[in-house]
């Protein structure tokens, strides 16, 4: 078995080797690119051995070096940057480090202490490609929050008749009616008539309410100053321009995912979870994966989404704070569908309401019963079987019955 340490950058890697015995064997630098990579390859075949018993450390998993060595099926341990930290200052009191002696350590550390670290195991494609959608849905709504609140505030500004028009302000009617009307003088100007035509050339298909938006639009309210309203008039317009193509490609995005999601042999389990709705059951899915041997133990599940705390004990001091390190994305993710099991879920509903006084906050609570679901689903996960509420409830009442 040789051990490989890949200090990477954007521009180049440093590559150190080491043998059984932690002897270097080489040590070489090369570009991040085709001919750079092919010369792992050409350092590995100097060794005369196939790329499985070379075992490689590198810190990330996001780089076109990592998809290249898990091509050429090398083992490759992901450290944690802070894990490497506490190894360096092991070794070296000083705390001087370059990127050869980093390069060495990642190499030291798989030949010594890999067992504290886990082999990295890729997705199968179709997870890759959920992965993938869900962070250009989750890119994209954030990028909708944001330029809608500029827009918000514009509309609070000067042109409050429009706000609630529609429901939605993101709405693709609410954006394209401020695209043709961007002032208040402008939509009051519309007739009843125009106004209903305005809704039928754009699909709006509650004809009933049209009479109520109308009376909105039209209702008395504060307006501002002529001047005020000609220097938001491009503000408005510009806003809805922008985020009209950027709400569709969302729903685009989410039609993909649904397509995506469909075709996975795991998706029963995530479409069972009560609340998980169109994004938060593939979503589930795409952090889970299908390598069920990367999570032996549901903790494991719990401390990479953070739902878990960490507790510190010394002699007689016990303290437990906020986890930090983990996947936060996967936090966002797991609170999200645990508040959206609460309307669902009559177990999560009352678990809500008796934990909630003892937290701190909404958000603490709420990672308290994400907490409890991912427990769940990791069971549902490893015996690939869809949630049964009544089912889940009968367990609950038979481990609260005391035991005779």
């Amino acid at each position: 078995m040789f051990y490989f340490g890949i200090d990477w950058s954007h521009d180049f890697h440093v590559l150190c080797i080491l043998n059984e015995a932690g002897a270097r064997l080489s040590r070489s630098r090369f570009a991040h690119s085709l001919t750079g990579f092919q010369q792992v390859e050409s350092e590995r075949r100097k060794l005369d051995v196939p790329a499985a018993e070379c075992l490689v450390g590198i810190e990330t998993a996001h780089n076109l070096l990592v998809d290249f060595l898990l091509d050429h099926e090398y083992s490759l341990y992901v450290i944690p940057p802070r894990a490497t930290d506490g190894y360096r200052n092991r070794q070296r009191l000083s705390g001087a480090y370059d990127d050869d002696s980093d390069a060495a350590l990642l190499a030291g550390i798989v030949r010594t202490d890999r067992g504290s670290h886990r082999r990295l195991l890729p997705p199968s494609p179709l997870v890759q490609q959920l992965r993938g959608q869900v962070r250009l849905i989750e890119s994209l709504r954030q990028t909708i929050h944001r330029q809608s609140q500029q827009l918000l505030a514009a509309l609070e500004r000067c042109y409050p008749q429009a706000l609630g028009l529609f429901g939605d302000l993101t709405a693709q009617i609410s954006l394209r009616f401020l695209m043709a009307y961007p002032t208040a003088q402008a939509a009051q100007a519309l007739s009843r008539e125009d106004f209903a035509a305005f809704c039928h050339a754009q699909g709006y298909t509650r004809t009933d309410l049209i009479p109520r938006r109308y009376a909105h639009l039209t209702a008395p309210a504060p307006h501002a100053s002529p001047a005020v309203a000609q220097a938001y008039q491009p503000h408005i317009r510009l806003w809805a321009e922008f985020l009209l193509p950027e709400v569709q490609a969302r729903q685009q995005a989410l039609a993909e995912l649904d397509r995506l999601f469909s075709q996975h042999p795991d998706a029963f389990i995530f479409a069972s979870l009560p609340g998980c709705g169109d994004l938060l059951g593939p979503a589930l899915l795409a952090k889970f994966g299908d390598q069920r041997e990367r999570f032996a133990q549901p903790r494991e599940v719990q401390a990479l989404a953070g739902t878990c705390p960490v507790t510190e004990r010394s002699g007689k001091k016990k303290f437990i704070h906020f986890r930090y390190a983990c996947d936060k994305e996967f936090r966002r993710i797991a609170q999200h569908f645990a508040l959206a099991s609460l309307s669902q879920a009559t177990w999560a509903s009352a678990y809500w309401q008796a934990v909630r006084p003892r937290c701190a906050s909404d958000s603490h609570a709420l990672r308290c019963l994400a907490n409890r679901w991912l427990a769940i689903i990791w069971t549902l996960w490893q015996t690939r079987q869809a949630y049964d509420e009544a089912y889940h409830l009968r367990q609950r009442a038979r481990r609260s019955q005391p035991k005779s």
